[in-house]
């Protein structure tokens, strides 16, 4: 249940920026292209936090680590608003950089402790837990669409969220394990460099992070630019823009909650693909339809397509052989080369073709995820460990 609190507050954190990305492009007076390169300050800060995560979870254990990133991001999400109340871009970008080094970090650490509660339970459990984030994003975003709707200045909203969210996960995470991460990582610290470099021959790996990378471009790039997108390509207000936001975050949230069922009847392999289908005609009805209401459709198969991917890539990476932590890490950092990369790049791609056309970039995502959906299948392993057959024989 703390992991469950901590991440609704990641994701309340996440959805608040996000809901308020068109007024703070207003504030500040910046084009499409420069709000892309505002928003590479969350990437390369997200990108610093899961390199430098898993070495400090080695020495200090992740409860610490949870603890420190909460506070950094609450921080930076603080400084957004001041950045955007001076209309000071750079210190935007700043605020940016030190909520996304918040979030790298809470990454690691939480689907470390994710990875171990599912193994113990026997049974798909991390979807769940990204579920919990996708309910704080649909708070998030809810507040933000209301926030929008009555003109709250953004600084008095964001404070005011970082304060609550750095309250309410400081109350919990005394209540996780002290030392899990520093038991489940001690092999990585003895394996050394050799042991690092060995993960990446690891083929399994690698199209595991492709599949985290294709799914994270195409959840990433809806929370970085659907409400722009929707406010550019079809001429409505940024409470409308929020609005549709905020459906995507429903329709991902509900099938990160229930999708553990389909895991556990059809197997992970068969669900990742099956999801980036649904993500590609969610993506294309977006920009094809014309239309709002098949708009607001294609934004909730969209979410549901995506909801999925990434935690089953966790979870694959988990169980694929020994020392979990390294491995999580690693498709993890593969998965966030999607938050680098893309917000630059459909801004600048949306200034000159517009927003709704760079989402065929998005749709190339959730296409590479489903070719090498294959990667996440459960491995013979995991089948015929004592947890699995004791599920079998309590059915």
């Amino acid at each position: 249940m703390a992991t469950f609190v901590i991440f609704v507050g990641t994701g309340i954190t996440y959805a608040s920026w996000v809901t308020r990305t068109p007024a703070i492009r207003t504030s500040l007076g910046v084009g499409t292209g420069d709000m892309g390169l505002i928003i590479l300050g969350l990437s390369i800060g997200s990108m610093a936090g899961l390199l430098c995560a898993g070495p400090i979870v080695a020495r200090i254990g992740a409860r610490h680590v949870i603890t420190a990133a909460a506070t950094v991001a609450s921080l930076g999400l603080l400084t957004v608003g001041i950045g955007s109340g001076v209309a000071i871009a750079a210190l935007v970008a700043l605020g940016l950089a030190f909520t996304g080094a918040g979030f790298g970090m809470c990454e690691v650490a939480l689907n470390i402790e994710g990875a171990a509660i599912e193994k113990r339970m026997g049974r798909s459990f991390l979807p769940s837990l990204h579920g919990a984030f996708s309910l704080g994003t649909l708070a998030g975003a809810g507040l933000g669409a209301i926030a929008e709707l009555l003109d709250v200045p953004v600084p008095l909203h964001l404070g005011v969220l970082a304060a609550v969210v750095l309250v309410s996960s400081g109350s919990v995470v005394a209540l996780l394990p002290p030392a899990s991460g520093r038991e489940v990582t001690r092999t990585r610290r003895r394996a050394g460099l050799s042991g690092s470099l060995a993960i990446w021959r690891d083929t399994r790996i690698v199209l595991l992070g492709l599949i985290a990378l294709g799914m994270a471009f195409a959840e990433g790039s809806a929370n970085d630019w659907l409400p722009l997108g929707i406010v550019d390509g079809y001429g409505v207000d940024s409470a409308t823009g929020a609005a549709f936001y905020v459906v995507f975050v429903a329709a991902m949230t509900a099938g990160r909650l229930l999708g553990g069922r389909v895991v556990d009847k059809y197997g992970r392999a068969v669900t990742v693909r099956w999801s980036a289908a649904l993500a590609v005609v969610g993506i294309l009805t977006v920009i094809l339809s014309g239309h709002l209401v098949l708009a607001a459709l294609g934004c909730a198969l969209w979410g549901v397509g995506v909801a999925l991917g990434f935690p089953l890539a966790m979870s694959a990476a988990a169980e694929s052989g020994d020392d979990a932590a390294r491995r999580v890490s690693t498709v993890s950092t593969l998965g966030y080369l999607a938050f680098l990369v893309g917000p630059p790049l459909l801004g600048l791609l949306g200034e000159q073709f517009g927003l709704l056309h760079t989402f065929y970039v998005v749709l190339a995502g959730a296409v590479l995820a489903g070719l090498v959906a294959g990667a996440a299948a459960e491995s013979r392993e995991a089948e015929e460990s004592p947890l699995a057959e004791e599920r079998i024989c309590s059915k």
